[in-house]
């Protein structure tokens, strides 16, 4: 379908962050845009309030009158992650609609424009993210796809004025094969998601072919150590062309030099925190300096990058608590987030919180999950959060915790949790997961505050 043809979208799935980019996106274009989610969330209300109807009742009965009749003008958009019996899924499927995934969408809207593409299994959010506030911050103009609440606008859209797009390019169900990128960045390759691929092997090969579809004269950045070829290497501190040097902490910011054989520059102050958002930082830079943008514009813009919401985002950060939260559900993320809060703070003792996410990560990786959390100080486990499985016999939060080495450790309901941390009143809080997790952020916040 021709975007310009396109008057009415309904959203299957719209509270899903990379889908509610996209209903703001044509929201912002002058469509009718409609959708369903089963829960109202911060996200949806938000949605809401900018205009789009939202449902959260699964069922024909609940669709106004423009989306019971298939119409040439009318697109319906959908999210791997909605069950194959939804009713209203089946109804558009059934009528004929035209339907297509958000990944199918974002091709679509990218296609015929400068598309710079983010993948990896993580460090994706952040890196398109800053790219995309490098870009606004500098005057140079984009629209922005984000799998995250950007802080610095509030909102996983921006929307420019050029024919520049910035996309996080989703690995999840091989969505990103849809996009052909001027600019690719891959910031990781880690097995993941081996419900959809089955091993590792295929996993890799899925980033193998997605680096292929860089346009012809494109820029393919690649992190260094991955075994993708042709592209330019990035790290933070390592022998690779594009690198982050002389990285430091000065005042609880991370402070490092850029360097990438032509252009160099000093004393980048970058509020993130860890080794790997310094990386993630370093190809931001690497990537705008492609466009043209000036070196002192592009170090301005990392200085006043302020995040993304649950990517190691401060709650509370006083002399008596320090709280942290992170979308940490990956053994190599929860890694990184701890090892960013021990350089920090390696004095005070680490309590987390952590709630799995999904059943077949949860067993594919339990020894992983196991050696990494009993690296902390006191560990609370939360039930794993299912989100599209159902549940797998002998999987559970007590599987998990029986390979924890550390004797902290207890598996907890959100209850039990709350009132374990209104009790100890813990110095250093860090919260894990990709779940519903979030829902503890703010009766957290509230304890902790008014210790």
């Amino acid at each position: 379908m021709e975007l310009e043809l396109i008057k009415r979208v309904y959203f299957v799935g719209v509270g899903g962050i990379g889908m509610s980019a996209l209903a703001r996106y044509f929201k912002k274009r002058g469509c009718q845009v409609s959708g369903y989610d089963k829960t109202r969330t911060i996200l949806t209300t938000a949605l809401e309030a900018e205009g789009i109807d939202i449902t959260y009742d699964d069922e024909v009965a609940s669709l106004s009158e423009e989306f019971l009749v298939k119409d040439i003008r009318t697109l319906i958009v959908y999210t791997p992650a909605i069950p194959a019996n939804s009713a209203l899924l089946n109804y558009f499927r059934d009528q004929g609609f035209d339907l297509q995934k958000r990944s199918q969408v974002l091709g679509i809207i990218s296609k015929g424009q400068f598309c710079i593409a983010v993948a990896g299994t993580h460090g994706k959010t952040t890196t398109s993210s800053i790219i995309a506030h490098i870009l606004t911050d500098s005057g140079y103009g984009c629209t922005a796809f984000l799998g995250g609440i950007a802080t610095n606008y509030q909102s996983n859209f921006l929307l420019g004025d050029n024919d520049v797009v910035v996309v996080e390019a989703d690995e999840y169900d091989r969505s990103f094969l849809t996009l052909h990128p001027d600019i690719s960045v891959i910031t990781s390759m880690d097995a993941d998601h081996l419900d959809i691929y089955g091993d590792a092997a295929h996993l890799q090969e899925s980033f193998h072919l997605f680096a292929a579809q860089l346009k012809v004269n494109g820029t393919l950045f690649i992190k260094q150590g991955l075994s993708v070829d042709g592209g330019i290497t990035y790290s933070a501190g390592s022998e690779s062309v594009v690198q982050a040097r002389n990285i430091r902490v000065e005042n609880g910011d991370f402070v490092f030099d850029y360097t990438d054989g032509e252009v160099a520059f000093q004393d980048i102050r970058l509020m993130l925190s860890g080794k790997h958002n310094v990386e993630n930082a370093t190809v931001a830079i690497a990537a705008a300096l492609q466009l043209g943008i000036a070196p002192e514009k592009v170090k301005a813009a990392i200085a006043s990058f302020k995040g993304v919401k649950r990517r190691f985002e401060y709650i509370v950060r006083e002399e008596k608590h320090i709280y942290i939260d992170d979308y940490a559900h990956h053994p190599e993320e929860l890694r990184a987030c701890f090892d960013a809060v021990r350089q920090l703070y390696p004095e005070k003792k680490l309590t987390v919180i952590f709630q799995p996410h999904l059943f077949s990560r949860t067993r594919d990786f339990a020894d992983d999950f196991a050696a990494v959390l009993s690296s902390v100080d006191e560990l609370l486990l939360l039930d794993i959060y299912p989100a599209r499985e159902l549940p797998m016999e002998g999987i559970t939060s007590v599987f998990l915790l029986d390979k924890i080495t550390l004797p902290q450790s207890s598996v907890y309901t959100k209850e039990e949790a709350l009132a374990y941390i209104k009790d100890h009143q813990p110095e250093l809080l860090v919260t894990v997961g990709a779940g519903d997790i979030d829902t503890l952020i703010q009766p957290l916040k509230i304890i902790l505050t008014n210790a």
